[in-house]
């Protein structure tokens, strides 16, 4: 299947006229030849003082302080336009995860207690053991940035293997897992390739035996019913699978050409997507981050096309 020129230029249009400046700038760097520095620009107006990013770069809480999760977003943007480790704005935000590194508990902490004190969707509420439900969301994506930007033998570099130990530990005593977490591990997998001998060495499982379990997780959340994809936030294949060459595409194919349909059908006649979840509560600030959401994820589900073929 193929998205006709139209719907892409009425995406086009809808994100340039709605959508935030760094999803505009996201959206024409991938699509347009626009510059990674323009995406840095407007990147670099949610990151504060302390290197961390906040300011509802995350939209669905509004909290302006730094906190763990947003610095995570904030890092897979430079990830997905290959910033340099050296640029400003990169070890700003290093420096920000080493001085906020929770060293007892092994991980950076998900939610921070003054995201109670902004609007928030409730999932974001800050109570006692709530890490409980993060687990090692964002922060085994976090260690895995940390060892791919740091010098090798670096204090930073230490920490992310420290971060990488336990919750690769964590992975393999889990039998279900929810699929954000998963795909934070997704994205272990895919940026520790490089350096799956040293992973082998310093790991107490091999990187084979991590891959593996990361897919039978991913495998076994994903929603199987079709007829269920349009009712409320379920995991669809396309939430794990993001291109031909991904290890679960060819025992998925079937649902994952049934999924590249769905989306094609659940266009809107501005070429965009609605959101799947709702807060509850808050209905205008709702309203603001339902508009920004469709943004993100019109840029992130075209990325998604492009990479079948779609386009």
């Amino acid at each position: 299947m193929k998205i006709p020129n139209e719907t892409f230029q009425k995406t086009a249009a809808w994100i340039k006229r709605n959508a935030r400046p760094l999803e505009t700038a996201r959206w024409e760097y991938f699509f347009e030849n626009g510059s990674a520095d323009k995406v840095i620009h407007y990147l670099s107006v949610f990151q504060n003082e302390d290197g961390g990013f906040g300011h509802g770069l995350e939209p669905d809480f509004w909290l302006p302080h730094s906190s763990a999760i947003a610095t995570w977003a904030a890092g897979q943007i430079l990830m997905e336009i290959g910033v340099s480790s050296q640029e400003k704005i990169m070890q700003s935000l290093l420096s920000y995860l080493a001085d906020t590194y929770d060293h007892e508990a092994g991980l950076w902490q998900t939610v921070h207690p003054k995201t109670n004190d902004y609007l928030h969707a409730p999932w974001w509420h800050w109570k006692e053991r709530v890490q409980e439900n993060w687990m090692y969301n964002p922060s085994v994506e976090l260690a895995a940035f940390f060892v791919q930007w740091s010098p090798e033998e670096s204090e930073n570099s230490r920490i992310g293997w420290e971060v990488l130990k336990y919750a690769v530990n964590h992975l393999m005593n889990s039998q279900t897992m929810d699929s954000h977490e998963i795909n934070n591990f997704q994205q272990l997998v895919k940026i520790m390739k490089p350096y799956e001998q040293t992973f082998n060495s310093k790991l107490n499982y091999s990187f084979a035996n991590v891959t593996g379990k990361v897919m039978l997780l991913a495998a076994d959340c994903i929603e199987k019913d079709v007829s269920e994809w349009s009712i409320g936030y379920k995991p669809l294949p396309l939430d794990f699978i993001d291109g031909p060459e991904h290890p679960l595409c060819k025992k998925f194919g079937d649902l994952v050409e049934q999924n590249l349909q769905f989306y094609v059908d659940q266009l809107s006649d501005d070429g965009i997507w609605d959101i799947s979840w709702n807060w509850g509560n808050y209905p205008e600030a709702y309203a603001v981050a339902r508009q920004q959401w469709k943004g993100i994820l019109a840029v992130d589900r075209y990325k998604l096309l492009q990479s079948f073929g779609c386009l």
